[in-house]
Formats: C-alpha cells, sequence, structure tokens
C-alpha cells in the first residue's frame, strides 16, 4: 500500500474507531468542514457539513450505548474507500449490513455513499 493509499485507509478506520467509540470529537475530525453525506440509491443528500454530522451523529453516540460497527471487508481504490460494514446497536434486534464508499481528500473525509439494509435478528 503506498502513502496515499494509506491515508484513505487510515480516514476510513479512524471514523470507524470514533464511532465505535462513540466519540463524536474524535469521529469529526475525519471528516472535512463541508461533508456531504449521501444515500447511494436515489442520491439524497441526508447530511451537508461538518456542524449537522455533529447533530446527526452526537444523540446516537450518546442514546445508543451498544452501537457497534464491524468492518467485513474493505477495499481502497485511488481517493475511494469502500467498506462493508455490519452495524448493531441503532434498532432493537436489528443488524444493519451497509456498504459505505468514503471519497478521502487530504486525509479526510469530503463525500460518503452509503448503501443499507436491515436485518432482522429475531422472528
Amino acid at each position: 500500500m503506498n502513502e496515499f493509499q494509506q491515508q484513505v485507509w487510515d480516514a476510513a478506520q479512524g471514523q470507524l474507531d470514533a464511532y465505535n467509540a462513540r466519540s463524536i470529537d474524535d469521529f469529526v475530525k475525519w471528516y472535512t468542514q463541508d461533508i456531504e453525506l449521501i444515500t447511494l440509491e436515489d442520491n439524497n443528500v441526508f447530511c451537508r457539513g461538518i456542524e449537522e454530522l455533529r447533530q446527526r451523529y452526537a444523540p446516537m453516540f450518546e442514546k445508543n450505548t451498544s452501537l457497534h460497527c464491524s468492518l467485513l471487508n474493505r477495499v481502497v481504490c485511488g481517493k475511494f474507500c469502500f467498506d462493508e460494514e455490519s452495524v448493531t446497536g441503532i434498532v432493537p434486534d436489528t443488524i444493519v449490513h451497509a456498504v459505505a464508499i468514503y471519497e478521502v481528500n487530504d486525509g479526510l473525509i469530503r463525500k460518503a455513499w452509503f448503501v443499507r439494509n436491515t436485518i432482522p435478528t429475531s422472528v
């Protein structure tokens, strides 16, 4: 892995580690001020800017003490990082299977696209 690829990997891993620690300050430091979070299926921007990112994630980190994202697979290609993830602790008895695509510039995530599927853990 070259230095640029490592920088992309580090940004994706840094935000993942902060997410799992539920540390909002450490989480937002991996994103640019003009971050955009986008639902891939419909290209809907559901979060724009670092303050909106903080407002969206801080309550979730505080409320969901069992929140955890497991990395299933990661591919770095150029300035993009593709993470397959399994997230628990958002909704009771549910796993969120997701793919996140992070665009990284100068060591920070500038855009992120998400595809999500919820899977009940009990019937």
